[in-house]
């Protein structure tokens, strides 16, 4: 194809951090973005909040930034499509105007009225089995008592904003607000509700509202939205004034797209089912496509509704991964005390590579565990905490520093396991000469943030004993991702090709002289969660 004949996406990939726009060519190009960091509001008692006019406005700025740019002309930009942060809630009124922040994924408020509403005779981890009986069967899963989840987040606002709820007139995913605030539509996408937990999957071509769900958890009916699309389908040209001012063609299609863990798995080119990737941003997850609906309750995952159209994909995730190095740099190596001058915050994540780099595998026996904000996969445990274990004299900032490095991978490792269990038999069954002694996923694909870590990579194909395939441009795998449904929604590409799109910086094979000191570590960081879950509990509850 000619530039000439190029068409291209404006892609938004709207992370916790801010959003990234970029504008991606109808095969997976990025030939320009932006970022604009949007702050984050924390209040005692588990508030986690961010400003839906601070999202808008970010948007609207890279949007024209890129577009300004004029690396391609605006009249080949012939769709836009967004990928936002998951498990989130906007209270809107009739105009579409926010009532209130909005709560996000981090939110731990509505923790008790998810441990209220799974009160009963019989429960099993905190959950009423009679109740998760009927929402595993239905929607392949439920709310967390982490309180972290949509339905939560709502009860809450009922409870203590009773005249926030009372005046909503619709609650939207942060997905679905933005493309309300570029098509003036209120819907959603299958794959976007379906983290409230409200409709039922199991038809995978169905899927619609299960009223009795409604009932049981005692919200309202009509504040959610009615037009639900898979994420292919045109949601409507965006409005004339956003095309103005953003110096796009008027018309111009907005494609419905999906939150980012959808969005993130077709980005990285695991479209297939069974083929896994890692993204590790301030959270990490591990996905894959799957042909059939299934929840693994113990380990919190399951099959949700994916952005291809009839598909499933292993729905999983975990707080902290990035995070930790964020964590380190602001809160710790560059706080901002006000006893302490300011200082320029150099670039440390390339620092902290150079430093890792140098420490042997297995930093000296130490370990961290990234639970910084409690952990959802595979233990849904809310009030476990982060810690250096085995910490001594001997050892200087460069041990703590890998640690954090390695302390994530082992965190993936213990996911992988149970995602390696989830989907076996179904491999199996599918691949006549497999057996179960063969590996499930012998290689990963790597995106996001921390995949551009070369050290990292590394850290990851060791720990995890997998291939690790570092995806060109990790960072914008969700730009890409949106490109690819608006492609795909628009015509311009079908799903089988995606793969052969996607290209590779490097490739990383597990160092089997780190084996054994990897594998030891590991069995004594899974160890250290069974000792001092008790113990958190107690401090954190």
């Amino acid at each position: 194809m000619s530039d000439s004949e190029k068409k291209y996406i404006l892609a938004i990939d709207h992370g916790t951090g801010g959003p990234k726009t970029a504008i991606v060519s109808t095969h997976g190009e990025v030939i320009d973005w932006a970022f604009q960091e949007v702050p984050l509001h924390v209040e005692k008692g588990g508030g986690v909040e961010q400003d839906p006019n601070d999202w808008w406005n970010a948007i609207l700025k890279t949007a024209k930034q890129v577009i300004d740019n004029g690396k391609v002309s605006a009249n080949d930009i012939v769709g836009v499509c967004n990928s936002s942060q998951w498990s989130g809630t906007v209270a809107l009124d009739k105009d579409g105007d926010h009532l209130m922040n909005s709560i996000i994924w981090m939110d731990t408020r509505g923790a008790p009225y998810m441990k209220k509403f799974h009160k009963s005779l019989i429960q099993v981890s905190g959950y009423s089995v009679l109740k998760m009986r009927k929402l595993v069967k239905v929607t392949g899963g439920g709310a967390s008592l982490s309180g972290k989840d949509p339905l939560a987040h709502i009860l809450w606002i009922k409870d203590c904003r009773p005249e926030i709820y009372d005046k909503t007139f619709m609650f939207l995913e942060p997905h679905d607000y933005v493309n309300l605030k570029f098509t003036g539509k209120f819907a959603a996408s299958y794959a976007s509700i379906h983290m409230h937990f409200l409709t039922d999957i199991r038809d995978i071509n169905d899927i619609k509202y299960y009223n009795k769900l409604m009932k049981m958890v005692k919200v309202d009916p009509n504040k959610f939205p009615t037009d639900l699309r898979w994420s292919t389908e045109v949601l409507g040209p965006i409005r004339d004034e956003i095309a103005d001012e953003l110096g796009l063609k008027k018309g111009i299609k907005m494609i419905m797209g999906a939150p980012d863990l959808q969005t993130a798995t077709i980005g990285s080119g695991a479209v297939r089912d069974y083929e896994g990737h890692i993204y590790i941003g301030t959270s990490d997850w591990l996905l894959c496509h799957v042909p059939y609906k299934k929840t693994d309750i113990f380990h919190n995952m399951a099959s949700f509704p994916s952005a291809i159209k009839g598909r499933y994909f292993v729905a999983n995730e975990q707080e902290i991964a990035g995070g930790a190095l964020s964590f380190l740099r602001d809160k710790i190596l560059y706080h901002k005390d006000e006893l302490l001058r300011e200082e320029q915050v150099p670039d440390v994540y390339k620092i902290f590579d150079r430093i890792v780099e140098k420490v042997p595998a297995g930093s000296n026996n130490l370990i961290f565990t990234p639970w910084l904000i409690g952990e959802r996969a595979p233990v849904d445990d809310h009030a476990v905490r982060g810690g250096f274990y085995n910490l001594s004299l001997e050892m200087s900032r460069e041990h703590l520093i890998r640690a954090i490095f390695e302390g994530v991978a082992y965190n993936v490792k213990w996911l992988l396991q149970y995602v390696e269990k989830f989907i076996q038999k179904w491999k199996m069954k599918e691949n006549p000469g497999m057996t179960k002694k063969d590996v499930v996923m012998p290689e990963l694909n790597i995106i996001g943030g921390g995949a551009t870590s070369n050290i990292w990579c590394q850290i990851f194909a060791d720990v995890l004993n997998r291939t690790i395939k570092q995806v060109k441009d990790p960072i914008q795998a969700n730009a890409r991702g949106a490109a690819f449904i608006a492609s795909v929604g628009l015509g311009y590409l079908i799903w089988d090709q995606i793969p052969g799109l996607i290209q590779y910086s490097n490739v990383f094979k597990p160092n089997p002289e780190n084996r054994a000191i990897y594998d030891k570590l590991f069995s004594e960081y899974t160890n250290i969660y069974k000792i001092m879950k008790k113990t958190y509990k107690r401090l954190n509850e």
